[in-house]
């Protein structure tokens, strides 16, 4: 269906973009640059992964994996934001990723990359469902009365699973009643991270007992025992710095999401660049400020360290009065599951777009988008139920964290290394947000890094991170080569990827007129 009337005259050109990409405007376009920007946030969201996956940083080599790791993994995921941004404002589809990975490489690329993304961002909302009812539990459970250590392994897993579930669940409800509800609620999610990302920062500043700047930069050996074993011993403090990498990696991700909602965006191909690289950069600066004052105000290094997960409450619960750690664990819990209705929101536009393209079982259903929300509702149910699901498979949260950043970033690296041999040469036609010759470098320090942050996502423990994903990778080969290649058409058509002369000479004009 195209846009009625009444809301057609602000995105004409979004519609008429979207029309030469092959597609009609089905999905309710109302968002805002800033409710773009807030969904990206959300989902990156530092008081999720930065909190619930403090450990993996602070028991690899301490303060060192804060102070230096993270605005090294965070220059990265800025690389992964600009080259993704160009990407997307010259596709500026629901389909993001396996739109770039297909029209630049081939249906092939495109239906690979697809699966990847959709198995990273089922996985990335199972393991932060899971990091919020664990948050929860450790941080309310005692106000409450609850002690899990009291309960057998079954009876905690079995609560954990129903927790898990009722969160996932009611966000799906929420994307089921329309854009307008989520983007509401995203929106104040964006202002409530960075809210309470500065409360904790000048709360753990004001009561830290001292100062030790030092621990910033210092590199201290945390792994085995030191570090509750989250890490296995090793004397390589280099590798383990490299460990505590995955601390932002899993952090700094899913910023995919602007571009998966691009179709719902007013001026899709100008915002949601903008918007990509906004949310990454904020995220980034905030979380690390946030980070290293938490680490800062650690009474005892080796104290901490020795909690493992449990590090960063017992850290927020021994500096921080009662009533103010309460309140800041409140505002942590609340931003963890809007991060979550964000993803599903993400997420489920993926899926629609996949379907649309019958990429997907069932795609006549899952692409169905409803008369009066005009949002896919089965897409936003399936990707609730296979979240729950896979969380019954691989409770442990490590693995899930693990599993979810290398599925992720095969999908980012797909499309950015078929664009780095595609720029200049069958792909000159570029959006309005360009970075020019910038693109290959950046797009060359993204294949090197991301393909680092493979190798070290499935060291022990998380080998079998190693496992799931080369299955998967031979699953999908499999399949691709004994039926979906007879089938998958792709993209509904050849979208035009050269610059015509006239194009060439108006932007040639507009670069002398500044």
């Amino acid at each position: 269906m195209d846009l009625p009337a009444r809301e057609s005259g602000g995105v004409t050109e979004d519609v008429r973009t979207l029309h030469a990409l092959g597609y009609r405007q089905e999905l309710w376009r109302r968002m805002s640059a800033f409710s773009n920007y807030a969904i990206s946030l959300s989902i990156i969201c530092i008081l999720a992964g930065g909190v619930t996956s403090f450990h993996l940083g602070l028991c690899s080599v301490g303060g060192a994996s804060i102070g230096l790791g993270w605005p090294l993994a965070s220059l990265l995921a800025l690389a992964f934001a600009a080259t993704m941004g160009q990407l997307a404002s010259a596709f500026p589809t629901a389909g993001g990723l396996y739109h770039w990975a297909a029209i630049l490489g081939g249906r092939g690329w495109g239906w690979a990359t697809a699966w990847f993304n959709l198995a990273g961002l089922i996985t990335v909302l199972a393991a932060i469902n899971v990091g919020t009812y664990l948050f929860v539990q450790g941080a309310l459970g005692p106000w409450l009365g609850f002690d899990p250590a009291e309960l057998s392994g079954a009876k905690r897993m079995t609560i954990q699973i129903a927790g898990v579930l009722a969160i996932t669940f009611s966000q799906a409800v929420f994307n089921h009643r329309g854009i307008k509800v989520t983007t509401l609620l995203t929106d104040f999610s964006g202002y409530l991270i960075l809210v309470v990302a500065v409360a904790l920062t000048l709360a753990m500043l004001l009561y830290a007992p001292r100062y030790e700047w030092s621990r910033l930069v210092h590199f201290a050996n945390y792994s085995g025992s030191a570090g509750a074993d989250v890490w296995p011993r090793n004397h390589s403090l280099g590798w383990l710095f490299a460990l505590g990498l995955l601390l932002p990696a899993y952090t700094i991700t899913g910023f995919d999401a602007s571009a998966h909602t691009a179709e719902e965006t007013v001026g899709a191909a100008h915002a949601v660049p903008r918007c990509i690289v906004r949310a990454v950069w904020v995220s980034a600066l905030f979380g690390w400020l946030m980070l290293c004052a938490v680490v800062l105000a650690i009474p005892n290094m080796d104290e901490a360290a020795a909690q493992g997960e449990n590090a960063f409450l017992w850290i927020t619960n021994g500096v921080l009065p009662a009533w103010l750690a309460g309140s800041l664990c409140g505002g942590i819990a609340l931003a963890q599951y809007f991060c979550g209705l964000a993803t599903v929101t993400s997420a489920s536009r993926m899926v629609y777009a996949f379907a649309r393209d019958g990429g997907l079982p069932f795609s006549r259903q899952l692409r169905a988008v409803t008369a009066s929300q005009r949002v896919p509702a089965l897409a936003i149910w399936l990707v609730a139920v296979l979240a729950v699901g896979f969380t019954v498979f691989t409770p442990v949260y490590s693995t899930i964290t693990t599993v979810c950043v290398i599925f992720l970033y095969i999908s980012y690296l797909a499309p950015l290394t078929l664009g780095l041999f595609a720029y200049g040469r069958w792909w000159t036609r570029m959006g309005p947000w360009s970075l020019g010759g910038w693109y290959r470098w950046l797009a060359g320090v993204c294949l090197v890094g991301g393909i680092s942050l493979l190798v070290i996502g499935v060291q022990p423990p998380n080998d079998k991170a190693l496992w799931i994903v080369l299955s998967s990778a031979l699953l999908l080969v499999v399949f691709w080569y004994s039926r979906a290649r007879h089938h998958f058409q792709g993209p509904p058509q050849q979208v035009m990827l050269r610059q015509t002369e006239e194009e060439s000479v108006a932007l040639q004009k507009a670069v002398e007129n500044g």
